[in-house]
């Protein structure tokens, strides 16, 4: 049995990022059942035929390239006394450390039908080359569940495609994590002038059909009829008609410590600031941890590449000497939508409320160019503050353009504590192709829109 310092479980971005890290100063094994680490973020764009399906496989050489051992192989148990794994192929590992960063898998409700044929989930290279696979022999309808950044973008990519969509959502509307209701509302009327069938405060209960899905059942009374073209065989009902996509979440990939020592909660392993589990050498990382918010301290979804990647960062320098700890989730993410770009980071004024805060909301709208530039586009943005210590709590941001560079800012002011008075004295730059006119800045009239509201509240 071959013996490695550290053993990482799970090829994803928190395995690459420790092989990275520790593969030339450690002795480093990255164990991965997939036959490839995947760039997941980009998977609706295949279906939509924007990239080809092997763009989105990342080189093995991220890792073997950085010192650390590929395995390609299932871990099928741990003992973590014995400080031992073993392999499908029923071979075995031993550890000095050990990192769980198994990730997690799409949450399909466990309703009536969930197993019938053409029910699936959206996260594996296999959902992908399915999904395309029945694209490809003319997939004629699908039903999308979740109207968050994937089951969104996953909708518009097989509209794209000639494909009849309905989009379903619990919630009163698309991108609940992301951005508040009055932020969406705009977005609504043009998702659904695009042709796609928008039906939200709707809950799927049960899926009908015989062998293949044929009926989606919701709670608000509707039924979703997948076969309702008329003029199909029965072959073509069977393979290719019809399709049930469930992007409504993800639950951690956790089986495989369910009957061991190593404690976790609904969502995913438990670990400290360090990354560490109640048990001693053994670290986890990624979508399979649970923990909490970096505003509130409470537990919180957290499932992003962009918190993985930290989150490994954290255990690979402190096993190099180092005292690092990680500060929570901000959940900064963006997506886009049609022809507009979406950003939310922090708390959304529903998530603030029920987190306690008592919030006020400051919002502006500028341009993304100076007016008067021919390709100038509209930009608009939330700010959601506590409004006792007017901390900046979140922000949402709808553009034109792309908007991650200024939801980072955003995020970096509300890692760093800084409150409404701190964003109107922010120093910004200018320029007739790059910005708003030098009189004013997305950021700070939002931030004095707030102070305006509350004006007699402030000493």
């Amino acid at each position: 049995m071959k013996k490695y310092d550290i053993v990482v479980i799970g090829g994803g971005p928190a395995g690459i990022t420790l092989a990275k890290i520790l593969g030339r100063k450690k002795n480093v094994a990255v164990i991965r059942s997939e036959d490839h680490s995947m760039i997941y973020c980009a998977m609706p764009y295949v279906i939509e035929g924007l990239i080809e399906h092997e763009k989105t496989h990342k080189t093995d050489s991220l890792v073997t390239g950085s010192g650390a051992t590929l395995i390609r192989a299932t871990v099928t148990e741990i003992n973590f006394e014995k400080k031992e794994l073993y392999l499908s192929d029923s071979s075995g590992v031993s550890y000095d450390k050990i990192v769980m960063a198994t990730g997690a898998n799409p949450f399909i409700p466990p309703i009536p039908g969930r197993d019938l044929k053409g029910v699936l989930g959206f996260k594996t290279e296999n959902d992908l080359r399915e999904i395309a696979g029945l694209v490809e022999q003319g997939l004629k309808k699908a039903v999308v569940v979740g109207a968050g950044a994937i089951g969104m973008e996953l909708a518009l990519a097989l509209h794209a495609k000639d494909i009849e969509v309905d989009l379903v959502d619990m919630g009163e509307s698309i991108l609940p994590n992301l951005i508040d209701n009055e932020m969406a509302e705009d977005l609504h009327e043009e998702i659904k002038q695009s042709g796609i069938n928008l039906h939200l405060h709707a809950k799927v209960t049960e899926l009908m059909g015989k062998t293949s899905v044929e009926e989606v059942v919701l709670d608000n009374g509707q039924t979703i009829r997948l076969n309702s073209m008329g003029g199909l065989s029965e072959w073509e009902k069977e393979n290719r008609s019809s399709m049930v996509i469930f992007a409504a979440g993800m639950v951690p990939a956790i089986s495989l410590v369910k009957d061991t020592s190593l404690k976790t909660g609904k969502d995913g392993i438990i670990v400290n600031d360090k990354m560490e589990t109640n048990i001693p050498d053994v670290y986890a990382a990624g979508d399979c941890v649970q923990f909490s918010s970096g505003i509130t301290g409470d537990v919180v979804p957290g499932k992003l590449a962009t918190n993985a990647v930290p989150m490994a960062k954290v255990i690979a320098y402190n096993l190099l000497g180092q005292n690092r700890t990680y500060p929570g989730f901000f959940n900064g993410a963006a997506t886009k939508v049609l022809d507009h770009y979406i950003g939310g980071t922090g708390l959304s004024e529903r998530t603030a409320q029920q987190s306690g805060y008592e919030v006020v909301c400051g919002f502006s709208e500028v341009t993304t160019q100076f007016p008067i530039m021919p390709e100038a586009k509209r930009i608009r943005i939330k700010l959601v503050a506590d409004k006792k210590s007017h901390r900046l709590l979140g922000g949402q941001i709808i553009s034109g353009e792309p908007v991650t560079s200024q939801i980072d800012l955003l995020t970096l002011a509300i890692q760093k504590k800084a409150t409404i008075e701190d964003l109107t004295e922010l120093s910004y730059s200018a320029q007739p192709y790059q910005s708003f006119y030098p009189a004013a800045n997305l950021f700070v009239l939002a931030a004095e829109d707030i102070l305006q509201k509350n004006e007699p509240e402030i000493p």
